[in-house]
C-alpha cells in the first residue's frame, strides 16, 4: 500500500513540476533574451484560465478552450510588451519590477470586473476523465497522465523551436548579441515581440491546463509565480 502511495506522489509531483516548466520556461525566454523581471507573467497565466473556463461555458468544447487560452494569453503579452515593457528594457531592474507589479493590479482588477469575484469552474472532458489502471493495479487519473504528456510534448518543442529553427537561431543571437543581429537585419522590436507572445502563450496554456483540476480565481497565478521564479533559480 506504501507503494502504491509513493508511486502516486511521484506522478502528483512530476504533473505539478511539468506545470511549472510550462511557467518557468517563458520567464526564462523573457528574462534571457530581454533581460527583463516580469512579475505580470502570472497574470497571464490568470488570463488564460479565465479565458479557457469562459469559452468552455459557452462553446462546451475543451479544445477550444485550450486555443482561446493560448490565443488570449499570446494576444495579452503582445499588448503588455508593446505598450508598458519595451519602454523598460533599458531601465534598471528595480523599475521593472514596479512597473510589472502595477500590471498585476491592473490584470487582476481587469478581470474581476469582466467576470466577477466568484471562482470559475473548468470541467475536464469526459473522455479524459477518471481513473486509468497503471501495472501494478494502481488507479491514477487520467488527464493528469495526459497533462504529464502534453508537458513533455510542449518540452520537446520548444527545443526544436530554439534548436532547429530561425526563429530560435535569432533568439539564441539575440540573448548573446542584440546589436550584432540588429546590425544585420533582424528586427528587435518584433523579435522581443513574438518572444514574449510565445512565453505568454506557455503561461495561459499552464493556466488552462490546471484549471480542469483547479478553481479558476482572480489572484491564481501569483503563488505559482513565485514557484516559477524558484524553479528558474535552482535550474540556472
Amino acid at each position: 500500500m506504501s507503494l502504491v502511495l509513493l508511486l502516486e506522489q511521484i506522478l502528483n509531483g512530476l504533473q505539478f513540476g511539468i506545470m511549472l516548466f510550462l511557467m518557468a520556461a517563458g520567464l526564462t525566454l523573457v528574462f534571457g533574451v530581454m533581460g527583463l523581471i516580469n512579475l505580470a507573467h502570472g497574470s497571464l497565466y490568470m488570463v488564460g484560465a479565465f479565458a479557457a473556463a469562459a469559452v468552455a461555458g459557452w462553446t462546451g468544447s475543451f479544445l477550444l478552450a485550450l486555443v482561446a487560452a493560448l490565443a488570449a494569453s499570446a494576444a495579452a503579452g503582445a499588448l503588455m510588451e508593446i505598450v508598458v515593457l519595451r519602454r523598460l528594457y533599458a531601465r534598471d531592474h528595480l523599475d521593472q519590477v514596479l512597473a510589472t507589479f502595477a500590471l498585476i493590479l491592473i490584470f487582476s482588477e481587469a478581470t474581476r470586473w469582466a467576470f466577477g469575484s466568484f471562482p470559475l469552474f473548468l470541467n475536464i472532458p469526459e473522455a479524459l476523465s477518471g481513473p486509468v489502471t497503471l501495472p501494478g493495479g494502481m488507479q491514477y487519473p487520467l488527464y493528469r497522465l495526459v497533462l504529464i504528456g502534453i508537458g513533455l510534448a510542449v518540452a520537446a518543442g520548444l527545443f526544436l523551436l530554439i534548436s532547429r529553427t530561425r526563429l530560435g537561431i535569432q533568439i539564441r543571437a539575440g540573448e548573446s548579441d542584440r546589436e550584432m543581429i540588429a546590425a544585420l537585419g533582424v528586427d528587435i522590436k518584433r523579435l522581443y515581440t513574438v518572444v514574449f507572445a510565445i512565453g505568454a502563450a506557455l503561461a495561459g496554456f499552464a493556466g488552462a491546463l490546471v484549471g480542469a483540476i483547479q478553481s479558476v480565481q482572480v489572484g491564481m497565478g501569483e503563488p505559482v509565480l513565485i514557484l516559477a521564479f524558484v524553479v528558474i533559480v535552482i535550474g540556472g
